[in-house]
């Protein structure tokens, strides 16, 4: 199996009722393919700029992800900052600097073509249909959004659900997108556009699944210290699609299983700043929060 993810490397700055961080290493491909590493060897698509470190590269490349679809191009790497209340779930965006992502056109490599699982993460939508119209017969495409493309890019948007097998989006970006209040509506309307799978994330209340046939929920990992939730819905799509890469199967327990190493995943990147407890985990201490979780949903 091979996984591909598409989406953003970025620079992070965050602010917290507790503590700021200033340009710290983000964005959707960071995480997510942080997180896949545990389980696969995920392939990235994306830019950056001349400001971005090399070393940050060779790290990725040591965790077993495959760098060659990186573009480094001259100028500024995108730039996001946003401040965290005390309550976790909601936050401010006070800057969005596009930079070389605005012009960025992704050429597939030939074997990154081939790829078996597609994740598209939070890059704007024209870029999410120029890399599917690139890749030849993925077994499962995968997309997630933020509310900066669902405001400008609504079109655009829309397209791009269509033509994936798996939505993965918060609760606020879904009734958004839908217009409906109640999840499991604004769920099966998604079902509707043409998705076999929604994942619609809660934060501390875990997730919901909604497919054509059925309907499972999954608490999240409890932690009682949230650092820093930038990237936990990111991290649960790395952690749930790279399982899936690694079965190699899509079958019903299947995706709760990978839904549970989802959590798990999101749970270690909520305890820290940026990536950084996703660069020191070991797989000892995935087990066992997989066991954990596996505790707490068994009666």
């Amino acid at each position: 199996m091979s996984l591909v993810i598409a989406g953003s490397i970025v620079f992070d700055t965050i602010e917290t009722p507790c503590e700021r961080r200033e340009r710290i290493i983000g964005g959707s491909c960071s995480y997510s393919a942080l997180a896949a590493s545990y389980f696969t060897k995920p392939r990235i698509v994306s830019v950056v700029g001349d400001d971005f470190p090399e070393e940050m590269i060779e790290k990725f490349n040591e965790k077993g992800i495959d760098t060659r679809g990186l573009v480094r191009k001259k100028g500024k790497t995108f730039h996001w900052e946003g401040k965290y209340g005390d309550d976790p779930n909601q936050r401010t965006t006070i800057k969005t600097e596009v930079n070389v992502l605005r012009e960025f056109k992704p050429h597939l490599l030939p074997d990154y073509r081939e790829a078996d699982i597609v994740l598209l993460g939070t890059i704007a939508p024209e870029i999410q249909l120029d890399v599917l119209s690139q890749v030849k017969e993925p077994k499962l495409t995968a997309m997630d959004t933020i509310n900066f493309y669902i405001e400008n890019s609504y079109g655009s948007l829309l397209e791009s659900i269509k033509k994936v097998d798996i939505y993965f989006g918060n609760d606020e970006e879904v009734k958004k997108i839908t217009g409906e209040t109640n999840l499991i509506k604004a769920g099966k309307k998604f079902l509707e556009q043409g998705p076999s799978l929604v994942v619609i994330k809660k934060g501390e209340h875990g997730v919901m699944m909604i497919g054509q046939e059925f309907i499972s929920g999954m608490p999240a990992y409890p932690c009682e210290d949230v650092v820093d939730p930038t990237g936990a819905g990111d991290s649960f799509a790395g952690g749930f699609l790279g399982y899936l890469d690694k079965v190699n199967s899509f079958q019903e327990k299947d995706l709760r299983k990978a839904a549970v190493y989802g959590s798990v995943m999101a749970s270690f990147t909520i305890q820290d700043f940026g990536i950084k407890r996703l660069e020191s985990l070991t797989a000892s201490e995935i087990d066992r929060r997989f066991e954990e979780i596996t505790k707490i949903v068994s009666f």
